[in-house]
């Protein structure tokens, strides 16, 4: 049977199938440890010092320029923020996630601002070394627990938005989606907090309620896409003892590596190759791993969309890790387990049609696609530039103490995602100025 591939997809799973063949168990082990720790959770503070966000915003614009190619960052709105905070406010900023260098970049909007931020962040991102933990605390983040409820950092967070003094940076998608115009599945857990504290604000009569501003992050590319990507489509199909494929398209290429990948990972977890529309063997990869895992561990309630599946799947698994209440065979066993819901969730940050053949190709989608492809595969992400981005602050939205009974949408998060994708669709039609 011919079978038809969304190049999109093809993509991410290209790289992952790659990355498991040529990486034993002990490495995949070593990799998943970066983002799932093994060991009992404990809760980091934050700092509320003022020196330390601004002497490290001394080599900001240095560090993003060398770290993650980004030469230029544009501010836009940023008086939104300001009569907020004057009028005495708690703000809760609410923006995509689609890069692992949004937080930093937001330190550029805290000096166009002259206020700090608070943020939450992923326990596992204080765990990566002594340096990281020391950085990312002193520049006022704390720690939440994805494995569990986390209700200190849920209090912590609260209290930032009572007290007002700082900004608190919630990004509600729940991991970084890698695709810089479309959003995830947004968490509930940043309207549970805005309520919360709107709700202790107006205990204490204090003089403002609590404004949530959603903030897009946009990134341009300014770089020859063509030469910035062929060699490593070439060192990924040298792997294959393949011949460069200098005859085909960027796209081309990638979808031949994707086309006879995905039949090995449908091997791995599923036992067999399937037949039939890729897209929907792509769907049927997903729910089917998934929904194994959660009979193995009779889950139930389990969430909206692949992030949250992923997330209460993990929760189950890792306590008994954690009290070594399992045999060093059941431990292997979960981390294969735990890969494979690392897997699952990379897959699904690639929507349908997110690149295609047949329309032009806004060039960051392309980019961003082979630089997913090249860190699965590499397990070293890279970012290639140069990049401009820009920060936009959207409008303010006022958060009740109360939600009202019977409404299929939650407000603040229905207005959160309507501002975030006309905001990105907006400065996605920009795109084409900064081609080269």
């Amino acid at each position: 049977m011919t079978t038809s591939a969304s190049p999109s997809v093809i993509f991410v799973l290209s790289g992952l199938c790659l990355w498991t063949i040529t990486r034993n168990d002990s490495r995949r082990r070593t990799v998943m440890q970066d983002v799932v720790i093994e060991e009992p959770y404990e809760f980091v503070p934050p700092s509320t010092s003022d020196f330390w966000p601004w002497f490290i915003g001394l080599f900001l614009n240095r560090y993003l320029r060398q770290k993650y190619a980004i030469h230029s960052v544009e501010c836009r709105e940023v008086q939104r923020l300001r009569d907020s905070i004057e009028n005495g406010h708690g703000v809760l900023l609410a923006p995509n996630h689609c890069r692992t260098s949004d937080p930093l970049v937001l330190g550029v909007l805290t000096k166009h601002l002259g206020r700090n931020f608070h943020a939450m962040a992923s326990w596992h991102l204080f765990k990566q070394d002594w340096f990281s933990r020391w950085v990312t605390q002193k520049i006022g983040a704390f720690s939440v627990y994805r494995e569990g409820v986390d209700r200190q950092a849920v209090n912590t967070a609260v209290d930032i938005l009572v007290e007002g003094e700082r900004p608190l940076v919630v990004f509600p998608e729940g991991a970084i989606s890698r695709h810089n115009d479309q959003l995830m599945p947004l968490m509930e857990g940043t309207s549970f907090i805005a309520r919360t504290a709107a709700k202790r604000r107006e205990k204490h009569e204090s003089a403002g309620g609590v404004m949530v501003h959603p903030i897009a992050i946009r990134y341009f590319f300014r770089g020859n896409l063509e030469k910035t990507v062929t060699p490593v489509l070439e060192e990924i199909e040298s792997h294959f003892s393949w011949y460069p494929q200098s005859d085909k398209t960027i796209i081309q290429r990638l979808r031949q590596i994707g086309q006879a990948l995905l039949s090995l990972k449908e091997v791995e977890y599923l036992g067999a190759a399937r037949s039939g529309e890729f897209e929907e063997r792509v769907e049927n990869l997903i729910d089917d791993v998934l929904t194994k895992l959660e009979g193995k561990y009779d889950l139930k309630d389990t969430g909206e969309g692949i992030v949250a599946r992923v997330k209460t799947i993990r929760s189950a698994i890792l306590p008994d890790m954690i009290a070594k209440q399992i045999s060093e065979e059941e431990r292997h066993e979960r981390w294969k387990q735990l890969a494979a819901c690392y897997y699952i969730q990379q897959i699904s940050h690639y929507p349908p049609q997110y690149v295609r053949r047949s329309k032009p190709n806004i060039i960051e989608h392309v980019l961003e696609t082979v630089e997913r492809f090249e860190e699965d595969f590499t397990d070293h992400a890279t970012t290639h530039g140069p990049l401009h981005t820009v920060i936009q602050v959207g409008e303010a939205i006022p958060v009740s103490s109360k939600r009202v009974r019977g409404n299929e949408t939650d407000p603040v998060m229905e207005g959160i995602r309507t501002q975030l994708t006309d905001m990105l669709e907006t400065l996605s039609g920009e795109a084409a100025k900064y081609m080269p």
